[in-house]
């Protein structure tokens, strides 16, 4: 945060409807990393500005609803750049203004500070700019002695301006006055007919000097289409992968890992190959998550081990040393500490005590169609293979629930619980048919 007596203020123009994105979604709403993108934008802006406003469309309550409690204005016609942020001008505050934009989602705090503090430096005007490795349709930087003059709009460029390597990423600082005198002179006397907001450029070049603050591609390159979403889905995961292992995390193959934003992996945790990590998820030092698991709004505890092929839903809480094996589901449980279920086994919305053993095939029957139920199951208990708890049911401190028993009462602590039929045999019959059936097969 600033520490000027002038609060600085981020304006985010999103009133984009994302036309090539073909989607009747707003494009700020599109998502990365499992999060929309203006939300990476909004946190990355409020750790180095001091307030925040959003400039939407109109009909875009979806999107108002994203950005809350951060304020709002609408831009009823969508007139270009310029008439978006001139919507914002009455809450521009006193102090520098940047322009960002929602569909720029991975700008770093380091950059905007460089703008900042180069808008500080006694310029009129900051702006970011970047070279492409494909300058493509991007506005150029005009420079003149190593001054900025103006930015040109491609579709307006001549020849020698699309030859120019220095693009314009939109981003711009001034000072609130300046500003807001900027863009009551802008004009829309261009090929698109509309106001564009990279005219004020060459307004704050006549009043003084304007600064160009380079950055890297991959956090400037705007996202207009679905294969931009997934270019800039790779630049965060990379920057997501990196740093993890910064901190002290195995990823054992990094480039098959896929981490949400808000993922937190403590140190010495160890990630093996294909692993997707839905939104709010903490793993806990010293656990390791084994290959192709899902994890999503779980917790997992220290020295914890989760998979292979294991899949954690949204409410479920697994403590420190628990076992969680291959083709296990749980969704809404808590495992207590030193837990096992380690072969093919859903548990929904389940207590489990420590030091308990659920046995392959175990399933927890949750849901009567209408409501959904909680099975309670003490510490120490050994639940046998194919067992089905139907719940509402509580397994008492170290009870016995017997291999292929349906329990459907609750079974006191230390009691042997058997819920099956007896077996019966009925001598020669297994042959009989088979030998019948195979011989209907040889008749057609």
């Amino acid at each position: 945060m600033t520490e000027t007596t002038h609060r600085t203020t981020a304006i985010i123009l999103a009133a984009g409807l994302g036309t090539r994105m073909k989607s009747r979604l707003p494009k700020a709403l599109h998502r990365l990393g499992n999060q929309p993108m203006i939300n990476h934008l909004i946190t990355t802006a409020r750790q180095v500005f001091d307030d925040v406003v959003v400039v939407t469309g109109p009909d875009m309550p979806e999107l108002e609803e994203a950005v809350r409690p951060f304020r709002t204005v609408t831009q009823i016609e969508r007139l270009g750049t310029a008439h978006a942020a001139n919507a914002a001008r009455d809450l521009f505050g006193d102090g520098d203004i940047a322009v960002l934009y929602a569909d720029n989602p991975l700008i770093t705090a380091e950059t905007m500070e460089r703008l900042l503090a180069a808008r500080r430096e006694g310029a009129s005007l900051a702006l970011l700019g970047m070279r492409p490795a494909v300058p493509g349709r991007y506005g150029r930087i005009v420079e003149d002695s190593g001054k900025v003059v103006k930015i040109v709009e491609f579709k307006d460029a001549t020849e020698d301006e699309r030859s120019i390597t220095l693009c314009n990423a939109g981003v711009m600082c001034a000072g609130a006055e300046n500003f807001r005198n900027w863009l009551e002179n802008v004009r829309n006397d261009n090929a698109q007919g509309e106001y564009y907001l990279t005219d004020v450029v060459e307004m704050a070049a006549k009043a003084g000097s304007v600064i160009c603050v380079e950055a890297p591609e991959d956090e400037l390159a705007g996202v207009n289409s679905r294969s931009e979403l997934a270019r800039a889905e790779a630049t965060l995961q990379t920057r997501l992968r990196n740093a993890a292992m910064d901190a002290g995390v195995t990823l054992v193959a990094p480039e098959t890992i896929f981490f949400s934003t808000d993922t937190v992996l403590e140190s010495d945790v160890t990630v093996e190959p294909n692993v997707f990590f839905g939104p709010g998820v903490t793993v806990r030092s010293g656990a390791l998550i084994r290959a192709y698991s899902h994890l999503e709004g779980c917790e997992v505890g220290e020295a914890a081990l989760i998979g292979p092929y294991a899949r954690l839903r949204p409410g479920t809480v697994c403590a420190a040393q628990t076992h969680v094996g291959n083709f296990v589901e749980l969704k809404n449980v808590e495992l207590g500490e030193g837990v096992k279920a380690n072969h093919l086994t859903y548990l929904g919305d389940a207590s489990v005590g420590r030091g308990t053993n659920v046995g392959a095939g175990t399933i927890t029957c949750n849901y009567d169609g209408v409501f959904k139920h909680r099975t309670i199951i003490g510490e120490r208990v050994f639940v046998g293979s194919d067992a089905i708890l139907v719940a509402p049911v509580t397994i008492g401190d170290d009870a016995l629930v017997a291999a292929g028993s349906v329990i459907t009462d609750d079974v006191p602590a230390g009691d042997l619980a058997l819920g099956r039929t007896r077996q019966t045999l009925k001598a020669g019959r297994g042959l009989q048919i088979k030998q019948s059936l195979k011989a209907r097969k040889e008749q057609g």
